[in-house]
């Protein structure tokens, strides 16, 4: 009986350690979401204003391509920030998204498929 009552607070202390690891994540998508998606907007229009030339006149459709391109999921928004610098893969280590951000990487990559 006690053993039953051992493995079933386990099994409790486990779940609650899976939401907690959730919420963590899903915290981290919404991070990318509300912040470094404007950021990353910001960047690629700059850029794109700076790299305008009569070859590469980059319109307003190349410009709302691009936008929606690097926009689209956040595991593309994270790699645009972390290409641009906006973080950086120390950032993640130290504010423990290391693992969140190869989740999304991992999951997203499954998604786009």
């Amino acid at each position: 009986m006690e053993i039953i009552a051992v493995l079933a607070l386990a099994a409790l202390a486990w779940l609650i350690w899976q939401l907690i690891k959730a919420k963590r994540f899903n915290h981290f998508k919404q991070y990318i979401d509300q912040e470094l998606k404007e950021q990353v907007v910001t960047h690629v229009l700059a850029e794109l204003e700076q790299t305008r030339s009569d070859m590469f006149p980059n319109n307003e459709h190349h410009t709302q391509a691009t936008v929606f391109y690097w926009t689209q999921y956040k595991s593309r928004i994270l790699h645009a920030a972390l290409q641009q610098e906006i973080i950086t893969e120390q950032w993640l280590k130290e504010t423990g998204n290391f693992r969140n951000a190869q989740h999304l990487f991992y999951i997203e990559k499954h998604i786009q498929k």
